[in-house]
């Protein structure tokens, strides 16, 4: 689908890239401190368990334990300058698949262990409860990315365009109908929490809650970390030089944007978009 659509239709994608932010030498410090918060985590995975009631918890820690080292083994690989700039794309793919990691399912894991290990036994609860959450997640991502691939057809990450020139004013807009899902989602899951377990403490409900909307935030912004994945494939221009420079974007012809120009135009469109206002 996205196959037929230019290398300029995504030119306000390279954002992160342009700042540096998403380089090779950024993501390397970034697979570092990832290393060490995931160990962290699997350590209080395995402590909580050990209190927790959830259903088939041994099994769970240990695939978890197994997929988080793999990803920690390929992420001290991929903190070596002379791989990941020889192989940009896969470490891309690595950044994506740690985070989620990390941020989404570890953090999704501990919820239900804290819950297993902070209620009265109420196994089918927990179960049902799981389901709930993982049912509004498919929910997230499958409206992010339905709205992404819209977006991205009507050209509204192309250079120049609305969305370059007042980004954030617009996404918060744009964002709102799945602001909406994620925190109706988390409503209808504390309300689920409360009438169906015991619990010890209010702290364990906010606790849950809070693991719970970090596992959707990291659902929300998946579809955006695929759609660079496949740019960093397709398009030279979201790769990187051996020297650290990024490669320029084209136009539909092949010819390099000229960016500095860009930057004219835009500001000379919103001064006249703001004259219209």
């Amino acid at each position: 689908m996205l196959g037929k659509l230019p290398e300029d239709y995504f030119g306000v994608l390279r954002g992160p890239l342009e700042s540096g932010r998403q380089s090779p030498g950024g993501l390397g410090g970034v697979l570092v401190i990832y290393v060490i918060l995931q160990a962290l985590m699997l350590f209080l995975e395995h402590f909580v368990g050990g209190y927790s009631v959830y259903p088939n918890k041994d099994i769970i820690f240990r695939f978890h334990f197994g997929i988080s080292c793999i990803i920690a083994f390929l992420s001290v690989i991929y903190m070596i300058p002379a791989v990941y700039m020889n192989s940009q794309k896969f470490q891309y793919f690595l950044g994506i698949i740690a985070s989620q990691n990390l941020f989404g399912f570890s953090f999704l894991i501990m919820a239900f262990l804290a819950l297993g290990a902070d209620i009265t036994p109420n196994i089918n609860s927990l179960v049902r409860l799981t389901f709930l959450t993982l049912g509004v997640g498919v929910l997230i991502f499958f409206s992010t990315y339905i709205r992404f691939y819209i977006l991205l057809q009507k050209g509204e990450f192309c250079k120049g365009s609305k969305r370059d020139i007042q980004r954030s004013k617009l996404e918060t807009k744009s964002y709102l109908p799945i602001v909406i899902i994620g925190s109706t989602g988390l409503v209808f899951i504390l309300q689920y929490i409360m009438r169906n377990f015991d619990m010890a403490g209010f702290d364990t409900i906010v606790m849950v809650t809070v693991m719970i909307g970090l596992f959707y935030t990291m659902l929300f912004v998946l579809p955006e970390q695929l759609v660079i994945l496949y740019c960093k494939y397709r398009f030279d221009s979201f790769n990187y030089e051996q020297n650290g420079r990024l490669k320029p974007l084209r136009d539909q012809s092949g010819n390099i944007i000229n960016e500095i120009k860009d930057k004219d135009i835009n500001y000379k469109a919103l001064f006249e978009e703001m004259k219209d206002d």
